[in-house]
């Protein structure tokens, strides 16, 4: 999910209860700041995906430009440079993120064209190298495994961006400052099934005789996925079912699948059903989110000045601010753009 900073050394992923009680504080705490006031918002913009995590919000072909309303701030860096079509992964967190980059840059002159729901990394990667679109916000480990293949171990957040970024620069695109926050995959079982087989660790899933795990499609030929359980951990002992992404929640509920691949920063968290397993061997990775995006087309919205803007956002993305506003389009149903909205207005960004 990746989160991606917010989740530092000490918020590794594999957090358990830990993240648990990061949940629980973070809705309440939070509900008065962010979604109580997304409640009464409305976007300024038509282009934003909705909808629970991994649902559909708008078609991947689609495409919406739209212009920063005249006045507003009193500085337009956008006026005047070319457009720029920003897309998005398939799921909650990136529609959100995505609706936060839309806006706070609509504010700031520029034209944005959006195309939310493009699909899983290997898809979205390619819209990007194809020129399809200029941009999207990236998770630094996916970035690094799965787009670059690079199997270097690291051992904190930066490291992970400084791989990525790196790799990225050879291939003629830029990134964005990192998030506080990191989403990272994991993976998950009803907290009664976990008690029931002493699992805590993802070592712990070894002592069962057989269990079915399910995730979406492109998990299980991942390193950052079931194929890296598989060489890290020895985990031989499970059948794959693939899975839409966002039923994950619906398939253990239903136990038709005994374990399941979730995001760390899912909302269905705080419910308190589930026991997430603690990730020794750290085969997922750091992943905080970055936004990608070709270097010449950087240079032509202002370079500095344009990432400025990004950098903006990115620097609030914490761990509870990210749940609540996951919460708030995933299971209160509301709408990207006006979670983003009412996001930014609080923050002074638009």
């Amino acid at each position: 999910m990746r989160q991606v900073p917010d989740r530092p050394d000490a918020e590794r992923r594999g957090r358990g209860s830990h993240l648990h009680r990061i949940v629980a504080v973070t809705l309440t705490v939070l509900a008065a700041l962010v979604i109580a006031a997304c409640g009464s918002s409305s976007s300024s913009s038509s282009a934003s995906g909705s909808g629970a995590s991994g649902g559909s919000s708008s078609s991947a072909t689609s495409s919406t430009s739209s212009t920063a309303a005249s006045g507003g701030s009193a500085a337009q860096p956008g006026k005047g440079k070319p457009a720029i079509t920003l897309g998005t992964k398939n799921f909650t967190e990136e529609f959100v993120i995505g609706a936060l980059y839309q806006q706070v840059l609509q504010h700031a002159g520029y034209t944005v064209n959006y195309k939310p729901n493009i699909g899983a990394t290997e898809v979205v990667d390619k819209a990007l190298t194809s020129g399809q679109i200029d941009a999207y916000p990236e998770y630094t480990g996916e970035s690094v495994a799965t787009v670059f293949n690079i199997t270097t171990p690291v051992t904190s957040p930066q490291q992970e961006y400084q791989l990525a970024k790196a790799a990225y620069a050879k291939r003629g695109q830029s990134m964005s400052d990192i998030t506080p926050f990191y989403d990272t995959d994991a993976i998950a079982t009803l907290k009664t099934y976990a008690s029931q087989h002493g699992l805590r660790t993802m070592t712990d899933l070894k002592k069962l005789p057989h269990f079915t795990l399910g995730a979406r499609p492109e998990f299980e030929g991942r390193q950052e996925g079931a194929a890296g359980m598989r060489k890290a951990y020895g985990i031989n002992n499970f059948a794959f079912k693939s899975l839409a992404l966002g039923l994950q929640y619906q398939a253990l509920d239903s136990h038709s699948v005994d374990a399941a691949d979730i995001f760390s920063t899912d909302p269905q968290l705080a419910s308190g059903k589930y026991a997430v397993l603690s990730d020794p061997k750290h085969i997922f990775g750091y992943q905080n989110i970055a936004l990608v995006i070709n270097t010449k087309k950087l240079d032509q919205l202002g370079g500095a000045s344009f990432m400025g803007l990004i950098n903006k956002v990115n620097s609030l993305l914490t761990t509870p601010a990210v749940i609540a506003m996951n919460k708030a389009v995933a299971i209160d149903k509301q709408s990207p753009a006006a979670v983003a909205q009412s996001f930014l207005k609080a923050n002074g960004l638009v």
